[in-house]
């Protein structure tokens, strides 16, 4: 890719320009990203507080539904045309020229406080949105472009938890600056506008990117764009699953934000204000689960992760209900929340990104922003019905979201149940094996494989998903297995397929197309043999006509693998003992 000069090494010192060019284009994506939500979140609580002055604190549900949904209403409209533009234009381009458009909107947004305008404050706040529903398909899919593919995961863990402190020092600097100016409310918007300039020119510091497809054409009928943009993403492997999934996170976070201040002033009876201090916790929470899932997921994308984060979500809320009168009890449970979504949120995110066709990846991305921020409107919507219509308090809304997380959970599980159980095969592994790997280059990053592996015990499933990170489907010769019944219930858990012994593999039609239609889906196989039959199984597999014809179809290939295990350790001292009692050596040899 040929580099083009930014404008900001067109246009300042050579100095000045030695001293940027120190930075990476994805610190100053990140900068931009943080400064544009910092000021999406003062601006929107400034609102927010504004009306709350001008209408009474009992007027509160209404206007958080009411600002929420004029926030998120040009998300809705224009998600799908913004990831048609960041596929048809530089990326860089979009995200520089939205930015200096959003200074200029936020000099009308000190004008709008200025004449105490209810008009001109929800025209600010759409336009705002507007700019970030224009920004965000090309803050997303341009990581790719910057970051390799190994790093996705970190990076984003990185910019979410940049954006909820974003979120954390938005709703704190919004709530400050009010009280230390006794609620003036145009020394706030002038913050703001500050912010604004600094973002727009950290813009113009990202290095160029080409567009994806220059051939692309807007569409103004955008539902049917976003019916295409599905049909495509069902072809590839979790995909659809995943941008679902993230959109429900922007549900329900939008909800507990919209929720917290209501519910502070009623069950913990602590002013507005301070309410909105409460939502710095969910946002912290948020921030440190999102470097965590990073952490956890290092090179690759972990959606076990998912369903496990879930149900954290559901019993935080169920709790938050339970002790909703106890300020002590409530700060822990608010945090959890947010570590949990935070956790919940990355795998998909990032998987979204990883996932998507280089060509598609702003559609996709724009896809999933309509999504979600239909789900943010829903979120107002929610609000409003269950305090208006049912006449409950905001103590309620947490049981009712927990339970609606809990039954999205079971869908999620159902869908990413491979995932999970890989993901608590490899904690299990690596609990009961101290497992050193060998030929571990061998392992192919970017497909699946097929595994012929020696077979000891029913735990070598273990070991073998806790020594790489993809699904795996597991065949093995039925008369090698002891008939236990648990024996029977792990394997159907874990999907593993028993080949009946009256007939070779590359014989039976049944085995040989779950192998196909696994590697079709991007999951691996292994296929478990004696240790003696190891090298005449591999030499067998490959002179067959049918195992020919997978891999050429596939374009997987065969690798054969080796396991040792050694007898437990009984050491001292007592401590350790205790840990290496239960913990096997073993050694895992790929290729």
């Amino acid at each position: 890719m040929i580099k083009t000069p930014t404008l900001i090494e067109n246009f300042t010192p050579k100095n000045l320009r030695n001293f940027l060019s120190r930075f990476s284009s994805f610190t100053y994506l990140n900068t931009t990203q943080f400064l544009g939500a910092l000021n999406d979140n003062i601006y929107k609580l400034l609102v927010i507080y504004f009306f709350i002055q001008l209408d009474g604190i009992e007027n509160s549900h209404r206007i958080l539904a009411t600002t929420g949904a004029i926030f998120v209403l040009p998300f809705i409209l224009f998600s799908v045309s913004s990831g048609t533009l960041a596929d048809r234009f530089s990326k860089r381009n979009i995200i520089a020229w939205t930015k200096t458009l959003e200074f200029l909107v936020m000099v009308l947004g000190v004008l709008a406080f200025y004449f105490e305008s209810k008009i001109g404050a929800y025209s600010v706040l759409f336009l705002m949105a507007t700019l970030s529903a224009v920004f965000g398909p090309s803050k997303y899919s341009i990581l790719p472009e910057l970051v390799p593919t190994d790093k996705i995961s970190k990076a984003n863990g990185l910019m979410t938890s940049f954006t909820f402190l974003a979120i954390i020092l938005g709703t704190f600097t919004a709530s400050f600056l009010l009280e230390i100016t006794n609620r003036h409310f145009i020394v706030a918007a002038l913050f703001t506008t500050l912010m604004g300039f600094i973002a727009m020119i950290s813009s113009f510091c990202i290095e160029y990117t080409p567009p994806a497809d220059k051939t692309k054409r807007l569409n103004v009928f955008f539902l049917s764009e976003i019916a295409l943009t599905l049909k495509s993403a069902a072809n590839y492997p979790s995909l659809l699953t995943a941008m679902f999934g993230s959109a429900f996170f922007m549900f329900l976070g939008a909800f507990v934000q919209l929720n917290m201040i209501p519910f502070a002033v009623q069950s913990l009876h602590l002013s507005d204000v301070q309410g909105g201090y409460l939502f710095l916790l969910t946002a912290i929470g948020i921030g440190s689960g999102s470097m965590l899932a990073g952490k956890i997921s290092g090179k690759t994308v972990e959606l076990g992760l998912v369903p496990l984060a879930g149900i954290g979500i559901v019993i935080s809320c169920y709790l938050i209900d339970l002790f909703s009168g106890h300020l002590a009890a409530v700060v822990p449970l608010v945090l959890f929340v947010g570590l949990f979504g935070g956790i919940y949120e990355i795998p998909l995110d990032s998987y979204v990104q990883v996932a998507s066709p280089s060509n598609q990846r702003g559609q996709m991305v724009a896809a999933t922003n309509f999504f979600s921020f239909f789900g943010v409107l829903c979120s107002s919507v929610l609000l409003y019905l269950i305090t208006e219509v049912f006449g409950l308090n905001a103590d309620k809304g947490f049981t009712i979201i927990g339970s609606m997380t809990l039954l999205w959970t079971a869908i999620l599980t159902f869908q990413y149940f491979d995932y999970l159980t890989r993901f608590i095969a490899m904690i299990l592994s690596k609990l009961h094996f101290q497992t050193r790997i060998i030929g571990a280059e061998s392992i192919p990053n970017d497909m699946p494989a097929i595994y012929i592996c020696t077979h000891t015990a029913w735990n070598d499933t273990l070991l073998l998903l806790g020594a790489q990170r993809r699904r795996m489907r597991f065949f093995i010769e039925e008369e090698q297995e002891h008939r236990f019944r648990w024996v029977y219930r792990l394997y159907r858990l874990l999907r593993v397929m028993l080949i009946p012994s009256i007939e070779p593999l590359e014989n039976n039609p049944i085995c040989l197309t779950a192998i196909k239609n696994a590697l079709k889906k991007g999951i691996s196989v292994c296929i478990f043999v004696s240790n003696e039959n190891l090298k005449t199984e591999i030499d067998t597999l490959n002179r067959s006509y049918s195992f020919q014809d997978i891999q050429d179809e596939t374009g997987c290939s065969i690798i054969p693998v080796y396991i040792e295990k050694g007898e437990k350790h009984q050491i001292s001292p007592l401590l350790t003992r205790l840990l290496k009692k239960f913990r096997v050596p073993a050694a895992i040899s790929f290729g």
